[in-house]
């Protein structure tokens, strides 16, 4: 267990919740980081190996995230420990007993995350009221479907590759995995003319220096089948990725992926994070003393959390996707550019922009001066 304090400073965590079902099988925990700009939006992770520390990490990321794309909205998440492929009944057995658990912590609003999709928050908006990445038949924005967060990468990507005078054709592309948000960043990059050289996923990878078929891929998974079982690429172990050469390197899967002991391996140009915090501190200051550029986390994999708060507060898929691309082409813009200005790491540009806005959103609150108490229950 994470010493709780090394986790705690002036933002946060405002809560931390501990739920156990034993008659569910049910262990999760929440994490309320800060609500300084409105009540938090955060996704529901579901895995094996989550960990008190995981959400605590990732609840902040949400927080920097929600303000640095000036959303209305606070940061919060919350995980599952479990397998996200149990049988269905199962599952949703887990899930609305989650929800049930949290109904009253009104500060928190369910979202989809790596292991739950848009039938999950279904089951937590029956239960809760509060979710979004919603279905279609339930008035929400399908967040993986039209592959917002995807969509968001692209934008970040393409506009660090012109603020370099680089074009996106040709531009080779590996994607650390291939789900919902990597699958989708890379239609929309091959969509225009990037061509995807690796891919993999929890079983395995596959490369084709010449380019990948994303249709192909695309049906394995659907099919439940792994890439590394295309037959137009060579099957290869998934960390072998680290070292395929490419232009841009997208984690799209687990945290902590590029680390200290692998960041040297990678053979790429930029690095875009698609995953929530995929790099290690030091591993990406190695990127930055290498000249590799980094675009972080909170800034580049914005689209899903501000395709869910336009669907919160009842804007259409058209416009919300707009709204992606405005604000992450801006603040990928005004990252980069205050970075080489003031000659700083991109994550630490990012960081002054986002903390300067939830500092900002703290004076006005009425019990400011002791808004980030941790309560543990």
């Amino acid at each position: 267990m994470p010493d709780l304090f090394e986790y705690t400073d002036e933002f946060g965590p405002s809560k931390i919740i501990h739920v156990y079902e034993p008659s569910a099988g049910l262990k999760g925990i929440l994490v309320v980081d800060n609500v300084s700009r409105g009540p938090s939006i955060g996704g529901v992770r579901m895995a094996s190996d989550v960990s008190l520390g995981e959400c605590l990490r990732l609840a902040r990321a949400m927080t920097l995230k929600n303000a640095a794309a000036d959303l209305p909205h606070g940061g919060g998440k919350s995980v599952i420990a479990g397998d996200p492929s149990m049988p269905r009944p199962r599952k949703e057995q887990v899930v609305r007993a989650f929800a049930m658990a949290l109904r009253n912590v009104e500060e928190y609003i369910f979202g989809p995350d790596m292991g739950t999709d848009e039938t999950c928050m279904a089951w937590v908006k029956d239960e809760t009221g509060r979710a979004v990445g919603l279905p279609r038949e339930l008035g929400g924005i399908p967040l993986d479907e039209i592959g917002a967060t995807g969509y968001g990468l692209f934008c970040a990507v393409e506009t660090a590759l012109d603020m370099a005078g680089t074009s996106l054709k040709g531009a080779r592309v590996v994607v650390q995995g291939f789900g919902a948000v990597g699958s989708n960043a890379a239609r929309f990059l091959v969509g225009n003319g990037a061509v995807l050289v690796a891919a993999s996923d929890s079983k395995g990878g596959t490369v084709n220096p010449h380019g990948l078929d994303i249709e192909e891929l695309t049906a394995l998974k659907h099919a439940g089948r792994s890439v590394s079982e295309s037959v137009n690429g060579k099957a290869v172990e998934k960390e072998a990725l680290i070292g395929v050469e490419c232009e841009i390197w997208i984690p799209a899967a687990r945290p902590d992926v590029i680390h200290e002991h692998n960041v040297g391996s990678l053979r790429t140009r930029m690095v875009v994070q698609g995953a929530n915090i995929p790099v290690t501190p030091g591993a990406e200051e190695y990127l930055y003393r290498q000249g590799i550029l980094s675009v972080p986390d909170f800034i580049a994999n914005a689209g899903g959390v501000i395709c869910a708060a336009m669907e919160y507060h009842g804007e259409t898929e058209t416009q919300a996707m707009k709204v992606v691309g405005e604000k992450i082409r801006r603040n990928t813009r005004q990252v980069l550019d205050d970075a080489k200005r003031k000659q700083v790491p991109p994550r630490e540009a990012a960081i002054r922009l986002a903390t300067e806005r939830i500092r900002k959103a703290m004076g006005f609150r009425r019990f400011s001066l002791f808004s980030s108490a941790p309560h543990f229950l």
